[in-house]
């Protein structure tokens, strides 16, 4: 089929990323290549069960092509489709709307993973806890065990834009936050001190970095004992005037940043909360995760008058390391120390908020130095209460987290995560399948990051590397894969 100099171009309108028309035609110009950098041996070849349920309908107009671009006849089969037809589609205005659709673009950008690489970010004599990136892409934040906080300048070349040294720090940087106008940034430890510092932004940089003050904001207003807790999770809310906390005195801790006070505890779980989040941008629920195996939700606008949870999500059989909400006070998902993630809608939360985790154990196990028993892994919940269970990689030695992939590039079609091998897993939230795993590093990998906008994720590892991985790349060469390191860090 003829495809004309303007579908050469293929400018995919409301995206911003421009693809040549030779490199989609030698990638996936018969429509079948729609990833070709994941070998058939990083797939997962169990059987698959088709996620069967609403969120599936949801991703599908998300990041689905329109039925007129991708002209799948009645009754067959959805199969992907050629990017290259769907340009020539949108050039004869089969839609009628002469252009791609948000969700025509998620369609094309969504199927060229971020997995070629990687390419060396920087490399740390000290283990990376937190990478992230901000909100809009700009800037990037990791933070190490070794008390530095770096900010990078995603748009200019991965400057280091300030080098943070933490204060107070005890035992390591558990978390980090940027306030929306990033501007600012919080970074927690084992400590009830959550210090907040300036970081400017993309545009305006804060050029003071040891000398300059770093606010402490003490969490532990009504704790008798004193410094008798640590953090593990903080976040900024959408509009940044207030801080949500999970430690590990079983407690939610909201703090007002206007006030400067802390506003709200809440005696949340029955041991370490190890994550919490707001559930969107409305900021009236909270998630939590806990290493009692619940995830609870709260909403503050009728907790003052009952002091209890909405309700609780149960479905792990171990402790909860990491929450990441989609964004619509519906769906999330959880990472677990079972070995899974899971994915759950919370309007089918439980109203038994008494509700606990089955006694099921005939063994011992302590996830920071055992592997996960062979007994327990087919082990099920007896009441689990998730649309659907993610399964490849492992979660051992420290709080490894997941993620739901961008909506504005993908449609949020993707979940990944980290994992104590070493590796970045990628499934795809409605078959579950393990479509990629990258691999790079030689210790876990905590935390991982997608690019808000573009087909790039960087990954953090307690060897101490932070790597870029990137479709198509950027025409440098990757770092090496197997060559042994001239100095060789420290492992646990």
């Amino acid at each position: 089929m003829y495809v004309t100099a303007e579908a050469e171009a293929a400018d995919v309108d409301e995206m911003g990323y421009s693809m040549s028309r030779l490199e989609l035609e030698s990638d996936i110009c018969d429509g079948e290549k729609n990833i070709p950098e994941v070998s058939s041996s990083q797939r997962s070849t169990r059987p698959l069960n088709v996620l069967d349920h609403e969120i599936a309908q949801i991703t599908k107009l998300r990041s689905g092509p329109h039925e007129l671009l991708s002209h799948v006849e009645p009754g067959r089969r959805e199969q992907q489709v050629s990017t290259v037809k769907m340009l020539a589609r949108r050039e004869g205005n089969y839609s009628g709307r002469g252009r791609f659709s948000s969700a025509d673009c998620c369609h094309v950008l969504s199927r060229y993973l971020p997995v070629n690489g990687p390419w060396l970010v920087d490399q740390m004599n000290s283990r990376a806890y937190v990478s992230q990136f901000s909100a809009d892409g700009s800037l990037f934040v990791a933070g190490f065990q070794g008390s530095n906080i770096r900010v990078y300048n995603v748009d200019k070349g991965w400057k280091v834009q300030k080098n943070i040294v933490a204060k107070s720090l005890r035992w390591t940087i558990t978390d980090t936050s940027l306030s929306a106008d990033q501007r600012h940034l919080v970074y927690a430890s084992m400590s009830p001190i959550v210090h907040i510092v300036n970081v400017g932004s993309a545009e305006t940089e804060s050029l003071a970095n040891v000398t300059e003050i770093h606010e402490g904001l003490d969490f532990s207003a009504d704790d008798d004992g004193g410094y008798s807790f640590g953090i593990f999770s903080v976040k900024f809310s959408t509009d940044g005037r207030e801080l949500v906390a999970g430690s590990s005195d079983d407690s939610i801790y909201v703090y007002d940043l206007n006030a400067n006070k802390q506003s709200l505890r809440i005696r949340a779980h029955s041991s370490d909360v190890n994550t919490v989040c707001f559930a969107d941008e409305s900021g009236h629920l909270i998630y939590s995760g806990s290493d009692d195996a619940l995830c609870k939700v709260w909403d503050r606008r009728c907790f003052n008058a009952n002091g209890k949870p909405t309700g609780v999500l149960t479905g792990h059989l171990e402790g909860i390391t990491f929450i990441d909400t989609r964004g619509d006070g519906r769906y999330l998902i959880s990472n677990g120390k079972d070995q899974a993630i899971k994915l759950w809608d919370i309007r089918g939360i439980s109203s038994n908020t008494t509700i606990s985790t089955p006694a099921y154990r005939n063994y011992e196990w302590d996830y920071r130095w055992m592997d996960y028993p062979t007994q327990a892994k087919d082990l099920k919940h007896p009441c689990d209460q998730s649309i659907f269970t993610y399964r490849g990689h492992s979660v051992l030695r420290t709080l490894i987290r997941c993620y739901f992939s961008p909506a504005y590039s993908t449609g949020q079609k993707y979940i990944y995560t980290g994992s104590h091998n070493s590796c970045v897993y990628i499934y795809d939230l409605v078959s579950g399948a393990l479509v990629a795993t990258l691999k790079h590093h030689k210790s876990p990998v905590r935390d991982c990051s997608w690019h808000p906008y573009y087909p790039m994720l960087v990954s953090s590892s307690w060897d101490g590397d932070v790597v870029k991985w990137e479709f198509p790349g950027n025409g440098e060469t990757p770092s090496p894969l197997t060559k042994k390191r001239v100095r060789r860090r420290y492992f646990l």
